[in-house]
């Protein structure tokens, strides 16, 4: 048998997966609590295919925190030695392109190995249910405005996919066994075993699922316009229930969406249509073609801004802490996760150390003031400042102190450690360098006033601002470089990347400045002042006002991308993790953006103003709020 025919009948076979197991596979499943590689525990079995089992398991490296893990499985059964090396090369080829993806709605790869006649692919867990089981455990249809928020980014995957570098990638089995939405009511494309590098002009094999592959799919031609004739077959079954592999082939034509489910609007159907025309050319000519013309849908339906809604209506109900600490008094600091353990200041005046798998008492260790700064970790301790007038210095592990640094005011700087040394500021108007060994002093810089701004270290340089609007750059000897006048107070901690400081203030602007200069490179006006700690990711910075905005700003030419408006003013910092930027303010509760878009995905309310940035590690969110609770979410 030729090898690109048995590649096609091996894929056509493991594609095509009896929804139960059969008796024989059954025999092979890994039982509960078997481990693999040393590292992997399997708990359950989460789905069967043709050529093995997928199952949940526990990441033993990650012994403090309840780390969950997919495993897929690819058992070698054949006897004859080509189709086994055929089975291989499909199930490396899954590993090698999933090992070059980045992207929110792409599992991410973990590992990859051989024991005896199986071999493993370990990936992100997926917690939700497929496209398919949604569709068939719904009563009645699927509303219009989810299966549009869910085609849209199925279009962004895609369009991710297509312009891969430096070869695309063609999906070639998109269907909706093969879409999970995840608790978050997001789309994650799974099952990569049949995805392929596109070269132009190759013809390949027969390679899909029948009823949602295109006609060009059965004569071995593969290109980004078949993901887009599959996407409209997955798109029609979500909203007429129709199964398209009982049906016969390319027969959609005679079953308009609407004829089925007249609730859809005429603009979803000519678009569902369109992706599902007999003739590539007649289809979109790209997902991204696709994805603005679902876009237009949206906003000429009305659909478009509803859809956060349903989503975050859904999505809220659901978010449930992991578990929840409460201290003697506020939460002000940002966490600190280091060796398993969530390091958390109060201003109950402790220090506290707690499990980040459940949350559990560790240790505190008291001061004499409220603590407000975000610990840092190095070589096994835990470095913070207080209100005491102190740094304090303690072993992660126990809590008992190694030494104390004192200022002459109150610390509300976050350390930052380079260089052998942590530098912070202090209500003392300096700010202190102290060797990280002997915690004695190495210098001290003076400024106009209290420095509650927690500093920047970039290119041999240490960026912050005081409390009387100067804002400063200072060389590794204490030495000013420059110096730049706000018109009042820079609370804010800078950020920093590509030659350029970014930094808010009370006065009202977002500054971005040169990093060795000083000068203005523009400004953003906000409706009021700013004590938020910026964030930055993919060319765009994000912050807060007491205008109650959280802003997207483009960081070279400082163009507002989006601003979303929360209920009172934003005091707490935004972090970003994956798609998504997580940020707290002063009505309590805590925001989940889509970061591009700025769409509320969700919001957690705790009891009390939320005034620091939360964690995000390994999947699970910290955040300390005033109502004196540390809570951990799913991230």
């Amino acid at each position: 048998m030729e090898t690109d025919a048995l590649e096609a009948f091996l894929d056509t076979q493991r594609i095509e997966m009896p929804l139960e197991p059969d008796e024989e596979l059954s025999g092979q499943q890994l039982p509960a609590n078997t481990t693999l590689a040393d590292r992997y525990v399997i708990q359950d079995v989460i789905g069967v295919g043709g050529m093995g089992s997928v199952y949940r398991a526990r990441d033993l490296h990650f012994p403090n925190v309840v780390k969950l893990v997919a495993v897929k499985e690819m058992i070698l059964r054949a006897p004859d030695p080509l189709v086994r090396k055929t089975i291989i090369q499909n199930f490396e080829r899954e590993a090698n392109i999933l090992a070059t993806l980045t992207h929110p709605a792409i599992p991410r790869i973990y590992d990859y190995f051989t024991q005896g006649e199986r071999s493993y692919l370990v990936l992100e867990f997926i917690n939700g249910k497929d496209l398919e089981a949604i569709i068939n455990e719904t009563p009645g249809f699927l509303s219009e405005e989810e299966v549009l928020g869910w085609a849209i980014e199925l279009c962004d995957v895609l369009s991710f996919l297509h312009e891969h570098k430096p070869d695309p990638i063609i999906f070639r089995d998109m269907k909706p066994s093969n879409v999970m939405i995840n608790q978050r009511r997001h789309v994650v494309l799974v099952d990569f075993g049949i995805a392929k590098t596109f070269q132009a002009g190759q013809r390949g094999t027969m390679i899909g699922t029948e009823g949602y592959s295109p006609p060009e799919q059965y004569r071995g031609e593969a290109t980004p316009l078949a993901d887009i004739y599959a996407l409209g077959a997955t798109l029609h079954h979500a909203l007429t229930r129709r199964d398209p592999r009982i049906e016969p082939p390319f027969s959609f034509a005679e079953r308009p969406v609407r004829k089925i489910n007249p609730a859809v609007s005429e603009e979803l159907e000519k678009i569902i249509e369109t992706a599902l025309e007999y003739e590539p050319e007649k289809r979109f000519k790209s997902a991204a073609e696709m994805k603005e013309a679902l876009l237009a849908c949206g906003r000429k339906t009305g659909l478009l801004n509803r859809i956060p809604d349903v989503t975050t209506a859904v999505a809220t109900s659901q978010i449930k802490p992991l578990w929840t600490f409460k201290c003697e008094d506020e939460i002000r600091s940002t966490p600190l996760y280091y060796d398993g353990a969530i390091f958390i200041g109060s201003y109950d005046h402790n220090l506290y150390a707690l499990s980040a798998a459940d949350g559990k008492f560790l240790w505190k260790y008291p001061t004499d003031g409220g603590v407000v700064t975000r610990p840092v970790a190095y070589e096994g301790n835990i470095y913070f400042g207080s209100e005491d007038q102190r740094l304090h210095v303690v072993s992660a592990r126990s809590g008992k102190v190694n030494w104390t640094y004192y200022t002459e005011g109150r610390v509300r700087s976050s350390p930052r450690i380079a260089e052998g040394h942590i530098f912070f500021g202090s209500d003392d108007h300096h700010l202190h360098a102290v060797n990280l060994l002997t915690g004695r002093p190495a210098w001290r810089f003076e400024a106009a006033a209290a420095i509650r701004s927690s500093p920047f270290i970039m290119n041999n340089a240490v960026y912050f601002g005081c409390e009387s609007g100067e804002f400063y750059c200072v060389d590794f000897r204490g030495e000013l470089k420059w110096r730049y006048k706000a018109k009042l107070a820079v609370t804010s901690s800078p950020w920093g990347a590509d030659g350029v400081i970014y930094f808010g203030s009370l006065d009202s602007s977002f500054y971005a400045l040169d990093a060795k200069a000083g000068w203005v490179i523009w400004r953003f006006r906000m409706g009021k002042g700013s004590i938020v700690s910026p964030a930055m990711t993919e060319g765009m910075i994000f912050t807060g006002a007491a205008d109650g905005f959280i802003y997207a700003i483009e960081a070279r030419t400082a163009k507002e991308i989006w601003r979303y408006r929360t209920e009172h003013q934003v005091s707490g910092s935004p972090v970003i993790y994956k798609d998504s930027l997580y940020c707290g303010a002063a009505d309590g509760q805590l925001y989940c953006l889509e970061y591009r878009t700025g769409r509320l995905r969700w919001k957690f309310a705790t009891g009390g103003p939320i005034t620091a940035a939360p964690l995000v590690y390994d999947d699970i969110l910290y955040v300390g709020s005033a109502d004196h609770c540390l809570y951990a979410l799913l991230a």
